[in-house]
C-alpha cells in the first residue's frame, strides 16, 4: 500500500544543514497499523507529512497505492488529501465554532456530497466512535478524549484509503490515551484502512501490527509490535 524509498529532507538554517530525515526505507502494507516511533525530534513527524503530502522531501519518493505522492504537483496533493488520506492530530484541529457533526461533515462538504448522504454519513461515524448523543455539541463542550474521537470520524469522512495520525494521544490522559489508540486498530482492522501512527508512548506500541523507530532522522528499527 506505501512503500518508502529514501527518504531524505534536509532543511537550510542559515549556514547550518538540518536533517531531519536520512534515506528512510520501508514498506506498509494494506490494512496494517504502522506505528512510528521516537523520541521528540527524531523526524517522525516530517515522515508522515511527507508521506502525507503535505511537505516535499529533498530526495526519495513514496508511493501510495499506484501513485508516486513524490511526482504530484499541488493539485494532484490537493486531491489525494481530499480522497486518499485523513489526518488526525495532536492538536485535534477542529472547527471551534462548529459543532461534533458540521466538523465531521467539512470533508463532505469539500467534495459536494449531497446533502441527504452527508448527513447519514455524518451519524454513522459519530455512532462508530462512540459520539451518536454529542452530535450538536461544539469542541469547547467536549472532553480532550471526545474532541480526538470527533477528529477521527472526521478524517474517515471521505473513506481515506490511509489514515495518519500524528502523536494523537499526546494532550490525553492513559487511559483515554489507550481508548483512542483501540478506536483506531478497531478502524484498521473493521473498515480496511491502512494506518501510520506516530507515538513515543510505549504504553500504545502494542495496538499497532509493526513498529519502525527513528533517531535523529534515520531509521535504526523495525520489528513486529
Amino acid at each position: 500500500m506505501i512503500t518508502v524509498e529514501g527518504l531524505t529532507k534536509t532543511y537550510q538554517r542559515g549556514p547550518l544543514s538540518v536533517h531531519a530525515l536520512r534515506s528512510v526505507s520501508f514498506t506498509v502494507a494494506p490494512g496494517e497499523l504502522l506505528a512510528v516511533k521516537g523520541r521528540s525530534g527524531s523526524g517522525k513527524t516530517t515522515l508522515l507529512n511527507l508521506i502525507g503530502g503535505l511537505d516535499t522531501p529533498s530526495s526519495g519518493s513514496v508511493v501510495v497505492g499506484s501513485e508516486e505522492v513524490t511526482g504530484l504537483g499541488e493539485a494532484g496533493l490537493q486531491r489525494m488529501r481530499r480522497e486518499t488520506v485523513g489526518f488526525v492530530f495532536q492538536s485535534f484541529g477542529l472547527i471551534p465554532v462548529l459543532s461534533a457533526a458540521e466538523n465531521v461533515g467539512v470533508a463532505l462538504r469539500l467534495t459536494r456530497t449531497p446533502a441527504r448522504e452527508r448527513e447519514e454519513r455524518v451519524r454513522l461515524l459519530l455512532a462508530m466512535v462512540g459520539l451518536a448523543d454529542h452530535a450538536r455539541q461544539r469542541p469547547y463542550e467536549l472532553s480532550g478524549g471526545q474532541q480526538q474521537r470527533v477528529a477521527i470520524a472526521r478524517a474517515l469522512a471521505h473513506r481515506p484509503r490511509v489514515l495518519i495520525a500524528d502523536e494523537p494521544t499526546g494532550q490525553l490522559d492513559s487511559e483515554t490515551a489507550q481508548s483512542i489508540m483501540q478506536l483506531i486498530h478497531a478502524v484498521v482492522r473493521d473498515q480496511g484502512v491502512t494506518a501510520l501512527v506516530a507515538t513515543h508512548d510505549p504504553l500504545l506500541i502494542h495496538h499497532a501490527d509493526r513498529v519502525i523507530e527513528l533517531s535523529d532522522g534515520e531509521l535504526i528499527r523495525t520489528d513486529e509490535a
